[in-house]
């Protein structure tokens, strides 16, 4: 017989056993946890009758809320299959990736619905809608009519250990979206990290800036506050209402993108608050400057931490390590090495590997790096996701085999090393690169000289081919502090290059061009999009 696995719901049901009276979601509603309990059992009772069942393959394009989580769960419950998408990658991308996933059911917003009616062909294998949210001709039910009808407990079924529990789709910022597939065991292995390496409690009270930690809030019995945001869309944030929410409900941890710090940041100084509950905060997505997280920490009490865990959609979490051991390290080095993003986590495994574009189809066949050697990061272990769902060449590129156990190492796409306390250094993506006839450079070192300067904001470097050459001429694009745009720039320009010619890697960096915006990542509004960046620089410069 097949092994089986938890279904992820179950840690909801025994949180509901264990402390039903104590509130799952304070806001926007409050609602305990035998209450929300109930209402995903319910829930799952009417997704059944609708026709869903194990494996049930279900879009949900569903705004973060109350009836997001509990939708999800019930999906989870019944062994549905639910899809999740950023749709801040536009609509035509979005049901691109979707298309693929060949869905039998849809759950989403009266908006969502009409997706269906214009691309007809690519959502061709769905044959249960549901709406969610203000009723709507465009499917076969609206999310009240699931709750009619008789409602029986349903036991959480438990999933074969080979069989897709979630897909969660990458963002797209570096190439086209991929479905993720998450098993069961994956998602109770992730549960079971963040409880044992992170310290989550059911004592917390956690502010959600991002659905899928309010998922794992709520599998360990924790207090959650929807944070009043559009989390589909942070950067359009008010940094005043977060703020309160903090204040209003005592939250003690949160979890965001360095965008959402910065923001807090600058509400902070403007209004001088500060954030006396908040015991823990975990921030990722993209790499946090060492001065943004100084200043964080200084909103918070004595004791409080500031987490940067590491990891991507496909393995997470990955590496961690605490603001005061950071700041503490980067104090003490000059060098320009770019993001120290920590140490392993128990029960994963990270390997540095020579850089190559090539598949690797068995781990006997790699080479792996000295210490300090950059190269290409790969990891193994229960958070880390099998494989993409129907996309063989990106399970091609990205998975290698290792034959011992039939696990594999994930090519994350990222490029780093390993320092001599057994700590993970990353220096950027490897499509990022830039390969110049001198050598190879690395985004996040360079830019970090950059940066420096008091006029620059952020910067990217990017590449633009040389004709009929395989080198590529190295390019910055800095973004400059928004009273500093309309002053010198030719004295600017000197001023960088004078900067570059400081370090040996930065010295052949001479043309400087000024986008007034960088293209940003949907999800997290903290990832410059280079590939877009560069396509402008050739436009710039031809």
């Amino acid at each position: 017989m097949q092994k089986t696995e938890p279904n992820p719901s179950a840690f909801l049901s025994a949180m509901a056993v264990q402390y039903p009276e104590k509130p799952a979601i304070l806001h926007p509603v409050r609602t305990t946890y035998r209450a929300f309990n109930g209402l995903v059992n319910r829930y799952a009772c009417g997704l059944e009758r609708s026709g869903m069942g194990e494996n049930t393959r279900t879009i949900m394009l569903v705004p973060a809320g109350i009836e997001f989580f509990a939708l999800t769960f019930a999906l989870l419950r019944i062994g549905a299959v639910p899809v999740f998408i950023d749709p801040g990658m536009g609509a035509r991308a979005m049901v691109d990736a979707l298309a693929g996933v060949e869905a039998e059911a849809f759950i989403g917003i009266a908006r969502a619905q009409l997706l269906r009616k214009i691309y007809p062909k690519q959502f061709g294998t769905v044959k249960t809608s549901v709406t969610v949210g203000k009723r709507c001709f465009l499917s076969d039910y609206c999310l009240p009519d699931l709750l009619h009808g008789e409602s029986r407990e349903i036991e959480p079924v438990r999933k074969k250990t080979d069989a897709p529990a979630a897909l969660f789709f990458t963002s797209g910022s570096t190439g086209a979206p991929k479905g993720v597939v998450y098993h069961a065991f994956m998602m109770n292995a992730q549960v079971q990290l963040l409880k044992s390496h992170f310290g989550y409690g059911h004592r917390e009270i956690e502010l959600v800036t991002f659905p899928l930690l309010g998922l794992f809030a709520l599998c360990m019995g924790l207090s959650i506050v929807l944070a009043d945001m559009d989390m589909s869309r942070p950067a359009l944030l008010n940094p005043r209402k977060l703020v309160q929410n903090i204040s209003d409900y005592h939250c003690t941890q949160m979890f965001c993108s360095p965008m959402v710090l910065t923001r807090l940041v600058v509400y902070a100084r403007t209004c001088e608050v500060v954030l006396p509950s908040l015991r823990r905060i975990f921030t990722a997505g993209a790499p946090a400057p060492p001065a943004l997280l100084q200043s964080f920490q200084k909103l918070l009490s004595p004791g409080a931490e500031v987490f940067t865990p590491y990891g991507a959609t496909e393995a997470l979490p990955v590496t961690d390590i605490r603001t005061s051991e950071l700041l503490k390290l980067y104090a003490e080095t000059d060098k320009q090495n770019g993001v120290c993003v920590g140490y392993p986590l128990e029960g994963t495994a990270v390997r540095i590997i020579k850089i190559n574009e090539n598949p690797i189809p068995r781990w006997s066949e790699t080479q792996q790096n000295r210490i300090g050697e950059v190269g290409e990061i790969v990891v193994r272990g229960a958070v880390v996701s099998p494989a993409y769902w129907n996309n063989a060449q990106a399970n091609e590129l990205s998975k290698i085999l290792e034959p011992d156990t039939g696990t594999v190492f994930h090519r994350l796409g990222d490029l780093g090393f390993m320092d001599d306390d057994g700590r993970l250094w990353y220096v950027g993506r490897k499509a990022h690169r830039v390969v110049t006839e001198k050598g190879t450079l690395f985004t996040i070192p360079c830019e970090a000289v950059f940066n420096k300067h008091p006029r620059v904001r952020r910067c990217a470097l990017v590449g633009v081919p040389i004709k009929g050459s395989k080198f590529e001429q190295p390019v910055l694009c800095v973004q400059l502090k928004p009273h500093d745009r309309g002053r010198n720039k030719k004295k600017l320009i000197g001023e960088l290059s004078e900067l570059g010619r400081s370090f040996s890697m930065t010295r052949d960096i001479k043309v400087f061009l000024f986008p007034r915006r960088f293209p940003v990542d949907p999800r997290h509004n903290a990832k410059i999009c280079r590939e877009k960046l560069a396509l402008w620089a050739v436009r710039r410069i031809s």
